[in-house]
């Protein structure tokens, strides 16, 4: 079974809803580290998982796997990967990164988190 590949519309294409974004940010970040790694079979895999001072905590990790059920999202010539269980969380959400005071990060705004803590790795439903 293969799993589901969503790509952002090129200029011919009529815009799709994708249930999760991912910003030229994050994008070009992804290339960079990809790069860096010197393995272009590599994606950023967004996951959550229990914890975190809000209940439910987001991670990120690179992996050359896509499971079963998985879906890939490709923007920019890299791609982003996310367990079916997860995007049930993530839906209409998006993925940046962010350099800041805090440092530089991969950072989600998932609108169906009801409250975050304050470092905004955590959340609840």
């Amino acid at each position: 079974m293969s799993e589901p590949i969503l790509s952002e519309p090129t200029v011919d294409e009529p815009p799709m809803a994708l249930p999760l974004q991912f910003t030229d940010a994050a994008a070009r970040k992804v290339k960079n580290l990809v790069a860096d790694e010197e393995n272009p079979e590599l994606k950023l895999r967004v996951y959550i998982t229990g914890g975190g001072c809000s209940g439910f905590q987001y991670g990120f990790t690179f992996d050359d796997k896509v499971n079963d059920g998985d879906m890939t999202i490709e923007k920019s010539g890299v791609a982003l990967v996310v367990d079916p269980m997860s995007l049930q969380y993530l839906v209409g959400g998006e993925v940046d990164y962010t350099e800041g005071l805090e440092g530089s990060r991969f950072v989600v705004t998932n609108p169906n988190a009801k409250t975050t803590c304050g470092c905004g790795s955590s959340f609840s439903i």
